[in-house]
């Protein structure tokens, strides 16, 4: 199928792509990144936006940078900038290893990591990141620009806090201290499809005991979330398996799981047990 008509708009500052948002956005106004969910949603006629402003030509929305402390993720940074470490230490190698469980090599080209954000699909994997790492994601429009916590982004299924005339203009990620150790693990029937269910941990160990633990869930839910119940069971405790478990259980537990047509809410919680407890085994399998 092809797309319903629209009007085309190729911005090359910031600014001209937010009074575009401003004037277009009123009218189903949409922004156009790495196009990866928008396009094809467009040629089944699943979305019909009336404006596209494709901001692929503002050279500033490039940017990848650390700045106080936090690693800056502008708005046309694609999944492939990831393939190797960006930052030396923990963060750059964790996302390098996230990003290759991301759909497929072609769609890495083009998808963009603000736009995974800004998407919203449950089983995003960067949306996952930005919720256990605590992002914060920076939305600017004509009329100003906000902070916006990652715990108060993601609001539903494909349901963000950002209004109509917003631009995720970029993401920052807090810079991992030395000797974190994180483990990420999903669970898809095929190479490359959707994750029914995945975990993100990153903890330390500190005189033998875990510590500074942060426990992430996602594609299990309308959105990620940090799991604060499964934290408590890692906090101060050795790291053995039964610890592990215990953590696992409070994950399934604490989620309110998604159901379809093959997957049941049991099937679900079993799943996030499985997947948090296999993070949790690869965070201490390595230090990443």
């Amino acid at each position: 199928m092809k797309p319903a008509s629209f009007r085309y708009h190729a911005p090359k500052t910031i600014e001209e792509a937010l009074a575009m948002l401003a004037e277009y956005a009123p009218d189903d106004g949409r922004v156009l990144a790495g196009g990866q969910s928008l396009v094809p949603t467009m040629a089944f006629r699943l979305a019909r936006p009336h404006h596209l402003v494709d901001i692929n030509g503002i050279e500033a929305l490039r940017r990848l940078a650390v700045e106080d402390g936090k690693l800056v993720i502008g708005a046309g940074v694609r999944h492939q900038a990831f393939h190797r470490p960006v930052v030396e230490g923990p963060l750059g190698a964790l996302l390098s290893a996230v990003m290759r469980h991301i759909a497929h090599y072609p769609i890495r080209t083009r998808g963009t990591f603000c736009g995974s954000l800004a998407h919203a699909d449950p089983a995003s994997e960067w949306c996952l990141v930005a919720a256990t790492l605590g992002a914060e994601m920076v939305a600017r429009s004509a009329r100003g620009t906000r902070i916006i916590a990652a715990a108060d982004f993601f609001q539903g299924i494909m349901t963000t806090a950002l209004e109509a005339d917003e631009l995720l203009a970029e993401v920052r990620l807090p810079i991992l201290p030395a000797k974190t150790r994180a483990g990420f693990y999903e669970f898809n029937r095929r190479a490359g499809d959707f994750a029914m269910g995945m975990a993100l941990v990153t903890l330390r160990l500190e005189n033998g005991v875990m510590a500074a633990p942060h426990v992430g869930v996602g594609g299990a839910e309308p959105h990620p979330r940090r799991i604060t119940a499964a934290e408590a069971q890692l906090a101060g405790r050795a790291p053995e398996p039964a610890v592990f478990r215990a953590a696992a259980d409070a994950a399934a537990a604490a989620i309110d799981p998604l159901t379809d047509a093959q997957t049941d809410a049991v099937y679900r919680r079993e799943l996030v047990a499985v997947v948090t407890r296999r993070a949790l085994e690869q965070a201490m399998g390595q230090t990443v």
